[in-house]
């Protein structure tokens, strides 16, 4: 992928809830190929910034084009994770069932899903790494195994730019690492914006990484500091350095 196409272009974004400026004077550029972390205290802005990205809401000034495009128009190009899924864990639900709700703004409004769609869906699943799980009940899959359910069904309508809203929040260690595995190899193919809780962990895997707190800082991943996290955090934090191995 090139480096140099313009994926999403924030310009001097502000946003306020009822009256509460949330973000401030934001810009942000994400190119082809980048792999960016988006880190920030709670409240902070970093789920409200996804969301303009995806023209779910508007921005009181500025600016904001993704593929050239207003964000209504340009979110056709984009897959998104939710932190949760909005599920119902009692629904019988198979797992091939949620992933082709992935495919439903291409598949037709009335009837069955086409060959196509199945087809996209079993890629989506195999690039996910959950073939194994496709008949299975989704309410009864681990955390881990609904997070990678949820990314195959946003990767089922082959977006160009994925957004994840922190995917690994309530899974444990060992699991959140095998999901930034796994975007690591999804980033060869696709653009991704990641939101996370956990600065040491994607500092390991992003190559940019946007501090969030109002106000935006972005980085080259390798020379975020203490500094510049603490500055973003407004106060002093322990950073644990993790080790990517593919």
């Amino acid at each position: 992928m090139s480096q140099n196409k313009e994926v999403i272009k924030v310009e001097h974004v502000d946003f306020d809830y009822d009256g509460h400026l949330v973000l401030e004077d934001i810009t942000l550029t994400v190119q082809e190929g980048d792999f960016m972390g988006v880190v920030g205290p709670n409240g902070s802005g970093k789920t409200t910034l996804l969301k303009i990205i995806l023209g779910l809401i508007h921005p009181l000034k500025g600016k904001v084009q993704v593929f050239g495009r207003t964000p209504e128009r340009g979110r056709h190009f984009i897959g998104y994770v939710p932190q949760h899924a909005e599920l119902d864990a009692s629904f019988p639900i198979s797992v091939m069932d949620v992933v082709l709700i992935g495919r439903l703004g291409q598949a037709p409004m009335i009837g069955r899903y086409r060959k196509a769609d199945r087809q996209a869906a079993e890629e989506a699943m195999q690039e996910a790494e959950i073939s194994d799980l496709r008949s299975r009940r989704f309410g009864t899959l681990s955390g881990g195994q609904k997070q990678r359910v949820l990314m195959a069904r946003a990767l089922v309508g082959r977006p160009e730019l994925l957004l994840l809203d922190e995917p690994t929040a309530s899974i444990d260690g060992r699991v959140e690492q095998d999901i930034y595995h796994l975007l690591k190899k999804l980033n060869e193919k696709v653009t991704i914006v990641l939101v996370s809780h956990d600065v040491g962990f994607i500092s390991a895997y992003v190559n940019k990484v946007a501090c969030v707190n109002r106000r935006l800082v972005c980085n080259p991943a390798d020379h975020m500091t203490g500094d510049t996290i603490e500055a973003c955090y407004s106060g002093p934090i322990h950073m644990l350095k993790h080790t990517c191995e593919l």
